[in-house]
């Protein structure tokens, strides 16, 4: 998928492709975690921790976010919106670290939990 990703400035449709994206399958609402002003985010391969940082140092909050997008696109409850990442994504690491089949994927978000996944092999075709 990073080679839809690097075809433009804007990195939002290599985070896009249908079973790539760690999410649900739960939601909550914005009360049960304080309006996510300030949750831990981190990301994690097989134990080791890639990523990590608070949505209080995201550029804009939440709600910021949510409501720019619905100046342009009607959201609906359950949407997700994708937006910049934490410091320490693979490929910007040197030597750049890419996930491989076999690499157990750990996304969790203070307050909402984790999900886990296990990457495979992209089926030829």
């Amino acid at each position: 998928m990073r080679d839809w990703q690097y075809r433009t400035s804007q990195f939002l449709q290599g985070k896009t492709f249908e079973h790539s994206t760690p999410a649900g399958p739960y939601l909550v609402t914005p009360d049960e975690v304080g309006h996510a002003a300030d949750l831990e985010v981190r990301c994690e391969v097989d134990g080791v921790v890639m990523q990590q940082a608070r949505t209080s140092d995201m550029l804009f909050g939440p709600a910021e976010i949510a409501a720019y997008a619905s100046q342009a696109i009607t959201l609906r409850p359950g949407d997700l919106i994708a937006t910049g990442t934490p410091g320490g994504v693979g490929y910007a690491r040197k030597p750049p670290v890419y996930l491989r089949p076999g690499n157990v994927l750990r996304t969790w978000v203070e307050g909402l939990g984790e999900c886990v996944n296990r990457c495979v092999a992209e089926k030829a075709g």
